[in-house]
């Protein structure tokens, strides 16, 4: 491997989901600490938003991938035109994070023509000229690390290790007025007691079956609490059913705060409930305990270093990836399909997370990935 101990100037390309990007953060930190560097991250339109937030990130590029799945299209031109900012901005190195089923060559190509010689990143197979420091990839058929202990792993390959790997986002406790006036505007009061409830996902495999969330929602009301539902303006249509079948003490929120409102309120919010999605993350930054209702798709992006409890569900064969990496966790993982949880069940592992103390360990229900969450090396 070459040697990073001159290395000042760092891209990282990691052109996926929000949540991806807030668990590179224990990774980015170790960088820009242990080598004193300054760090642009390349991410997508999609993770564009909670990048504000990383106290890790020294500035960011904005590209989606055609590589990747997203909203926005992108051709040659505009691969080239990337190309060409990369080189102005004169990298010392690259860094690739990925998931284990994602195939990296094609972010090494991106750095291969800007010029960038030094270039860290986990691969298969031998990457040869595009990957100078080639970690060969393990996952998933040696052993399966949490996504923060994946991107931990590799930059410690390059760089000391550091002892905070805690995910971090800035938070901003001026806004809590603000949001506080927009629960009262829907009827919520924040001093009674109340939870946050997200159903809104991207993929359709990740979704939890609307009745269960209503069953869920009303026996949670039954004992007191107020539900927030939260989402985006376009997920709107999914709340408002939700909010019409569980009924009295439940009120949309969706649309009503933008990310840095989002971050802030999930920080305030005694218990998150939620399916796996990025919410979740910011979640795990703030230390807001979670109750993630787990569709069996990726064991390695439960909640790090903080209180939660996992609930699995199945997912739909129709839907499952055709990716062979992930085919063969799921047949080996996931060989025993999870049953549909009920709603006693989750109001249940709502109520018990309520109970525990801020301190509390992390708790775990059935998640194949329990005893890899801590593994960083």
């Amino acid at each position: 491997m070459f040697d990073w101990s001159g290395v000042k100037n760092i891209l990282v390309i990691r052109p996926d989901n929000m949540g991806d990007l807030i668990m590179s953060g224990p990774a980015l930190r170790q960088l820009k600490q242990r080598l004193n560097a300054r760090v642009t991250v390349l991410t997508s339109s999609m993770a564009k938003a909670i990048a504000d937030f990383m106290p890790e990130i020294d500035d960011v590029i904005i590209f989606d991938v055609p590589w990747v799945k997203t909203e926005k299209e992108t051709g040659a031109d505009d691969l080239a035109a990337l190309v060409a900012e990369l080189k102005e901005r004169n990298f010392d190195a690259a860094v690739m994070f990925t998931v284990y089923s994602q195939n990296p060559l094609p972010s090494a190509m991106i750095a291969y023509h800007a010029g960038i010689k030094r270039v860290l990143g986990y691969c298969r197979e031998n990457p040869y000229g595009l990957i100078s420091d080639w970690v060969p990839e393990e996952e998933p058929y040696q052993l399966i690390r949490h996504q923060v202990a994946r991107d931990l792993h590799l930059v410690s390959h390059v760089c000391e290790r550091i002892d905070d790997t805690n995910l971090a986002l800035e938070v901003d406790d001026l806004l809590w007025p603000e949001i506080e006036t927009k629960l009262s505007a829907i009827g919520l009061n924040t001093g009674r007691p109340w939870l946050m409830l997200h159903a809104s996902v991207s993929e359709s495999k990740r979704r939890l079956p609307e009745d269960i969330w209503i069953g869920t929602g009303k026996r949670l009301t039954s004992l007191g609490y107020q539900l927030l539902l939260t989402g985006t303006q376009s997920e709107k249509a999914l709340t408002s059913r939700l909010a019409s079948g569980i009924g009295e003490n439940c009120f949309n929120g969706a649309g009503l705060f933008p990310i840095s409102q989002l971050i802030t309120l999930i920080d305030h919010a005694p218990v998150l409930l939620s399916v796996n999605t990025g919410v979740v993350h910011i979640a795990a930054a703030v230390s807001t305990p979670v109750v993630v209702l787990y569709a069996q798709t990726n064991p390695q992006h439960t909640p790090w270093q903080s209180p939660y409890t996992v609930i699995e569900f199945p997912v739909d064969p129709a839907l499952k990836s055709r990716n062979k990496v992930i085919r063969y966790v799921d047949n080996t993982v996931y060989a025993q399909p999870a049953k549909m949880p009920s709603a006693a069940e989750i109001a249940d592992a709502v109520t018990q997370l309520l109970k525990l103390p801020a301190e509390a360990d992390q708790l775990s229900h059935g998640t194949p990935s329990e005893n890899r969450d801590a593994e960083a090396n």
